[in-house]
């Protein structure tokens, strides 16, 4: 598979919200505006491109029985770099509205699964293409969730007041419930649509999910 598939599948076709339904805690918990959203998925793409390219550098050396402890330091060194940075250098309204959801990073399972389904499998380019496409799909689901929640919500855009006359907040849009209303319909749209080409196409649709092509989990206990 070229380096463009590995760096485009994360986007549409394997979506880690839209379509693997993977990292709901943060997806649904900073996405009250935009900015946040965003803020969220970039630091997750730097932690995902920067562990995958670890990850596969180490993969030949790293003993199996121990792989899965090592991935967790490699992936929380670079979520520690992700946490300070944002803590030197980001506006302080972000890094507080982030919160602990910086540190969980080193227990998403997005960062974890692509480190186990992938980077310990492919050459360093490739695992490299990987990480940034599912940080770039993650980044895109999260801005859009969070900008359609804002929007609702105020009125505005990345904070920028798109309807003057709008001064009363919609405060459901605003808070976790709002979060998983959203979801819901945006994922019935989604699967509606993809049901529907399939359906033109005469092909069988089935519901998107994790199965084993995304994973081996089951394997732990045979090394």
């Amino acid at each position: 598979m070229s380096l463009f598939k590995e760096l485009t599948k994360g986007i549409i076709r394997e979506n880690p919200t839209f379509v693997l339904m993977l990292g709901m805690c943060p997806t649904l918990a900073v996405t009250n505006n935009a900015i946040n959203g965003c803020s969220m998925g970039l630091a997750t793409l730097f932690v995902l491109a920067g562990s995958n390219m670890v990850i596969s550098l180490i993969r030949n050396v790293v003993p199996s029985k121990v792989r899965i402890p090592c991935y967790v330091v490699v992936i929380a060194a670079f979520v520690t770099v992700v946490d300070l940075l944002m803590q030197a250098y980001a506006p302080a309204a972000i890094y507080q509205a982030l919160g602990i959801f910086i540190p969980l990073i080193v227990v998403n399972c997005i960062v974890l699964g692509r480190a186990e389904a992938f980077a310990c499998k492919n050459g360093i380019l490739a695992s490299i293409a990987d990480g940034i496409g599912m940080g770039l799909g993650f980044t895109l689901s999260l801005t859009v969730i969070g900008g359609i929640r804002e929007f609702l919500s105020t009125g505005s855009l990345f904070e920028i007041k798109l309807i003057e006359g709008w001064t009363h907040s919609f405060m459901l849009m605003g808070q976790a419930p709002g979060g998983f209303i959203l979801l819901g319909i945006l994922l019935a749209l989604i699967n509606w649509n993809n049901q529907r080409k399939a359906k033109k196409a005469g092909r069988l649709w089935s519901p998107p999910g994790l199965d084993c092509r995304q994973c081996n989990l089951c394997d732990l206990g045979k090394n």
